[in-house]
């Protein structure tokens, strides 16, 4: 065979191998005019550009002898055969009115060719309501997919994780509302293909937004484990989070946000500075179990990379924990952390929550698997003091370095408002239970203490005393992590008309 490059791409990075119909123009073209009869074929591959973005590139093989190309042929695709963690059927949901309303577009335009390329069959649902997703995944013979896709923003992706573990657990007879119930691991696969108007859990595990990437990712079969926080409520299951849980500030930038959906995704910006002027600051009980099994910690300035060790090495750990516990599993005997005071934020996150605008995000070490969460508590400060604390999401400053911020990983914790707190009946011993059950907060209060609301992977929960686990690794995504950046991928972007085969 001949070309006029050598280079190489890993066989991993190969997206379809295909027999090439020369026609009579390009036999014409310079050496191949020697040929009598060229024989070609066409290897797609991944081609890496900068800042995460990937591209599907493909080079042409000629030669004069048809037996040799037909081997060559059959021994690639021998190859791609063997890589049996890429998908072969896939289940597409696409949500058509999240953030610009191009979800169907893109998807058509830019996803299902290279899925068509890469022979993934598809079977595509478009979402026409709330929870179309979610109520779906119970219905649809799961077994049959190799993975489930979603297009759209980060409320897209929670319905369909929502969908994906609720079946898990209803198929192994699993009760959700029992909050110390060990969850069923998903094995099942799923992909982000990015058209929201936040796309912060696609940004924070392949390092860019950008739906070309993430089908990329999709086609080539990596997996991407992700803890998934559970959270609930007097013995009752409310919400799976994946990225932040926020009280205080970011709550009620939220719930102000709502109200405000007609402005399109500007309302963040317009809820974010008014609820910047409010001020407000929260009273209440935080109460957690730090994770001793990571071996990371918030401060160590540690990223979480493709291929983590501190996840491999956290999850490993976490293991031998649960199995030198044996059948006991008593987790309450475990030390309890318990915080009282004045917040302006409590914040807890699965992930660093890096998006554009945040590229370091609200925990910059924070993990994606390693069965530990971030809890962020800024107390009660200054109007500017709060202000040097958000402007460091956008720099690179180290972010916890305030007298009013700290910092804390986590395997578990709990919340009480100080108004849930005061008008409990049924607490006989708050010391021995942490804070027993917590009634819901009385919406008719006469005294002047008022409650945030928890801000949920961008969904609101109706209850401010919550009871949050973290579970190791439950999910899996169609994603690598995000890979280290070489020092001279500029210098290599910059030669993109480079062959890498």
């Amino acid at each position: 065979c001949v070309h006029t490059e050598n280079c190489f791409v890993p066989t991993s990075e190969i997206i379809a191998v295909e027999e090439t119909e020369l026609n009579k123009k390009q036999r014409n073209i310079g050496k191949w005019q020697k040929m009598e009869k060229p024989h070609a074929f066409t290897v797609h591959y991944v081609k890496k550009a900068r800042n995460h973005r990937w591209r599907c590139s493909d080079v042409t093989f000629w030669c004069v002898d048809e037996h040799l190309c037909n081997q060559w042929i059959q021994a690639l695709k021998e190859i791609l055969e063997m890589q049996k963690s890429r998908p072969k059927q896939l289940l597409v949901y696409i949500n058509p009115y999240g953030g610009k309303r191009q979800g169907k577009r893109i998807y058509e335009q830019k996803v299902a060719p290279l899925f068509s390329l890469a022979s993934i069959s598809t079977d595509v649902v478009i979402t026409e309501h709330a929870n179309h997703a979610k109520d779906n995944l119970f219905e649809v013979n799961i077994s049959k997919y190799d993975g489930v896709v979603c297009v759209g923003g980060d409320g897209m992706f929670s319905e369909v994780m929502h969908g994906l573990i609720g079946r898990m657990q209803k198929d192994s007879g699993i009760d959700q509302n029992n909050p110390k119930a060990p969850l069923v691991q998903c094995n099942i696969r799923i992909g982000i293909i990015p058209a929201g108007s936040t796309d912060c859990i696609c940004y924070s595990t392949v390092g860019i937004s950008d739906p070309v990437t993430s089908a990329l990712h999709i086609i080539v079969g990596d997996c991407q484990p992700l803890d998934v926080s559970a959270v609930h409520h007097n013995n009752t299951f409310l919400k799976y989070s994946v990225s932040l849980l926020g009280y205080g500030f970011y709550g009620d930038v939220l719930k102000d946000s709502e109200k405000k959906r007609w402005m399109g995704p500007i309302r963040y910006d317009y809820s974010g500075f008014k609820t910047f002027l409010s001020h407000h600051y929260y009273e209440g009980t935080i109460s957690f179990q730090p994770a001793k099994h990571t071996l990371g910690s918030p401060r160590d300035k540690d990223s979480c990379r493709a291929g983590c060790y501190i996840c491999k090495r956290s999850e490993q750990q976490l293991a031998e924990q649960h199995k030198e516990r044996g059948l006991k599993h008593e987790e309450d005997e475990e030390e309890w952390k318990v915080i009282k005071g004045k917040f302006l934020a409590i914040n807890a996150v699965n992930m660093s929550c890096a998006c554009p605008r945040s590229p370091k995000g609200l925990s910059p070490a924070a993990h994606l698997a390693d069965g530990s969460a971030d809890l962020i508590l800024v107390r009660k400060c200054s109007r500017f003091d709060f202000l040097r604390y958000l402007v460091r999401h956008t720099n690179q400053d180290d972010q916890f370095d305030f007298s009013f911020v700290d910092v804390y990983r986590v395997k578990s914790f709990q919340f009480a408002s100080k108004l849930s707190e005061d008008n409990e009946s049924s607490v006989t011993d708050i010391g021995k239970k942490h804070f027993g059950h917590f009634c819901r907060d009385h919406p008719a209060c006469c005294c002047n203490i008022v409650n945030s609301t928890w801000n949920c992977d961008g969904e609101t929960l109706d209850s401010s005393a919550i009871e949050v686990r973290v579970h190791c690794q439950l999910m899996k995504l169609f994603a690598r992590g995000i890979e280290e950046t070489c020092k001279d991928e500029a210098a290599d972007s910059q030669s993109s008309d480079e062959q890498l085969l």
